[in-house]
This record gives structure tokens, C-alpha cells and sequence, in this order.
């Protein structure tokens, strides 16, 4: 259920994007999903890749500061409240999301990716309420 995901801090300068980016895909390391976001003078990448063993080599070996961590990728019923009513289930359980970001998928399902402070209280609490969660090897095919 949980799904290894990767983060690359990055300078905030052009070509670093770019060098990560071809560093992988030479790698043969295919990004699936993927958020960026800035803080002045870094940037954050967190993503989800097919080899996130070899994707956190290589772009270590390429001399970026790198983490990886677990996250939840949920499905999300594509309707106004969707999100909504799924984040209700965890309010009651002070369960807390840290980020998310979107999944796009080719059948037009609505897919989440969410960091929780809590990734095994979160997980019982959506299984129980039958929503979702996908296995890293799912996903990949979703």
C-alpha cells in the first residue's frame, strides 16, 4: 500500500531541472508522477518512478541531496466533495496531510498522492471505508 517516493532538493538556477531530468532518463529511470515546488533558492522535486532505488542512485551519483519516504496514492471519486469527503474520514482520527499532489491517469480516474503524518493509521482508516489505495505496482498501471 505504501509507495516509495522520492524528493531531490535543487538549486533554483536554470539547467538543474534539466540535468536531473536527463540524468534519469538516460538512467532509463521513467518518472510517473511528479510535483515541484520553490522556496527562493531551491527547489523541491517529489516523485514516483519506476526504479525509485535506481532513481535515488542516480540522482545522488549526480550530486543532488536526495530523500526518499513513503506516501499513499489514493483514488478520489472525480465529482465536487470527492476530496472532500474522503479527507472527513481522517478528520475524526486527527490525522494530518503534510502534501499532496495529483496522479493523472489515462482512464479518467482522479488519483492522489498524499503524504499523511500517519501512513498506517491512514491507510486502516481508508480501507475500512473501502476507498482506494493503491499498491506501488498498481499504480504504475492505473
Amino acid at each position: 500500500m505504501k509507495i516509495r517516493q522520492i524528493s531531490v532538493f535543487l538549486e533554483n538556477r536554470p539547467g538543474r531541472l534539466a540535468a536531473l531530468c536527463r540524468s534519469l532518463a538516460d538512467a532509463g529511470v521513467n518518472l510517473n508522477t511528479l510535483m515541484l515546488s520553490e522556496t527562493g533558492e531551491f527547489g523541491l522535486m517529489r516523485f514516483i518512478a519506476n526504479d525509485p532505488d535506481k532513481a535515488k542512485a542516480v540522482a545522488e551519483k549526480a550530486g543532488y541531496a536526495v530523500t526518499s519516504s513513503e506516501v499513499l496514492a489514493i483514488q478520489v471519486p472525480d465529482k465536487p466533495g470527492g476530496l472532500a469527503d474522503i479527507l472527513a474520514l481522517l478528520e475524526p482520527q486527527k490525522i494530518s496531510v503534510e502534501y499532496m499532489y495529483a496522479f493523472v491517469c489515462r482512464q479518467g480516474r482522479a488519483i492522489m498522492i498524499i503524504r499523511f503524518d500517519d501512513l498506517d493509521r491512514a491507510i486502516d482508516v481508508l480501507q475500512k471505508a473501502k476507498v482506494n489505495v493503491f499498491k506501488a505496482v498498481d499504480l504504475l498501471k492505473a
